[in-house]
């Protein structure tokens, strides 16, 4: 491992803005739902069931609404679809304060759908001003920018409803939410590669790059943010139960910290790991975790070797999606790998809530991290994917279970 991959990825023109201004971007973007939980628990004053409903209607629309809103950016380009989507959350979040508790579910659901693709817009336009054989390392950038961004955000939403309030809170990710909007269309990064500008693909029907190899790639990606947010409602849960919880927030950042420690090695590498053995691993290695035992501060140890593999293999899943789907495709791409992630997490909250009230967390993390490997042991068969074009099948990828990512 080596700093000299990421001295020439941030060398590169725009790279280091992007990068910045992504990370300042999703930020606002990762305390919307603790903000909408904390309102609707702290300022309507209703129960658990309600603050989950509201967060599970915007993750719906989110995940319906991602894909629709790459497609728009491969085919109108990136400002249309940052001004409409901008101007849809100034709207819901300026007036949530004052909607009442069906009206705001409702309104969840629709600023869901319209949400900035900020997160696949940042991959998408990485894609484009990156080469090829710098994608480990750039799309490693990206996944450490997406740790921090969950490590600031939720904080920030709750530090900020404790000091003023929910109100007050709203307003402000609005004008987050407003801020990164335009800074993101001043900004207006290329979607396209110099070469693929002049190529102009036209655009691609799904039908000819949206094969079994990466459908089943995807569902493996839902996999790894399930067994991701099973893990931290487990430990949540073990912390509860031996009395420590007020050690929660220590424990789950140096948690990420080890994803970030990951993902920036992994990025350094000179040959990149297959994607889905990554996720076997991890999901290998979180399922004991509950069964080890020991105090709490032994949770240090023993969400290392998971933890550590969180965003190497995040970063490879990007890199292997983007490998598999043309350049008039790709923003389309990068939105259905964010409806699988929101997917994932989405189903994790009621299956590990349930076995965590009838089991426990030994038995969450075990039956979280089985399913998971069982889903990725599932996937790897059809890992041969075919670059297309609009013409069709153009040529070969590697198979990217058999052969390393990059090699430089």
């Amino acid at each position: 491992m080596a700093i000299e991959p990421y001295r020439r990825v941030l060398a590169l023109p725009g790279v280091r803005t992007l990068l910045l201004v992504g990370l300042a971007a999703r930020i606002p973007l990762t305390g919307t739902g603790m903000t909408l939980t904390l309102h609707v628990l702290n300022t309507q004053r209703l129960g658990f069931f309600q603050a989950g409903l509201v967060g599970a209607m915007s993750m719906l629309g989110a995940a319906a609404g991602s894909p629709l809103a790459g497609r728009f950016v491969d085919r109108h380009g990136l400002r249309p679809v940052l001004a409409v989507t901008t101007l849809a959350q100034l709207c819901f979040w300026c007036t949530a304060p004052a909607l009442p508790f069906p009206a705001l579910v409702t309104g969840a659901l629709v600023a869901g759908v319209f949400s900035q693709p900020v997160f696949g817009a940042i991959r998408q336009c990485l894609a484009a001003m990156v080469p090829p054989e710098r994608h480990q390392t750039g799309f490693a950038l990206d996944s450490m920018a997406v740790e921090l961004s969950y490590m600031v955000g939720p904080a920030l939403a709750v530090a900020s409803v404790t000091a003023f309030s929910s109100t007050a809170t709203m307003y402000g990710v609005a004008a987050g939410l407003v801020g990164s909007g335009v800074g993101l269309y001043l900004l207006n990064p290329p979607i396209r590669s110099p070469e693929e500008a002049v190529a102009g693909e036209a655009a691609v029907p799904g039908r000819q790059w949206l094969r079994p190899g990466l459908i089943t790639l995807l569902g493996a990606v839902s996999a790894l943010t399930f067994v991701l947010t099973a893990t931290e409602l487990s430990v949540v849960a073990m912390l509860k139960a031996d009395d420590a919880t007020a050690w929660t927030g220590l424990v789950l950042a140096v948690w990420c910290a080890y994803s970030l420690v990951g993902g920036f090695v992994y990025g350094g590498l000179s040959r990149g790991l297959p994607p889905l053995v990554m996720m076997c691993a991890m999901c290998v290695l979180t399922a004991p975790v509950g069964w080890i035992g020991g105090p709490w501060w032994w949770l240090f140890a023993t969400l290392l070797p998971a933890g550590v593999l969180c965003a190497p293999a995040l970063s490879a899943t990007v890199d292997a999606v983007n490998r598999q789907v043309p350049a008039a495709a790709r923003g389309e791409a990068m939105g259905l790998h964010g409806t699988f992630l929101t997917i994932g997490g989405a189903c994790a909250g009621p299956v590990a809530g349930g076995l965590l009230d009838a089991y426990g967390p030994a038995w969450a993390l075990a039956a979280a991290g089985v399913g998971g490997t069982v889903l990725v042991l599932m996937a790897m068969p059809f890992q041969r994917g075919r670059a297309v074009s609009a013409d069709g099948p153009r040529h070969a990828v590697p198979n990217s279970e058999t052969v390393p990512l990059r090699i430089e």
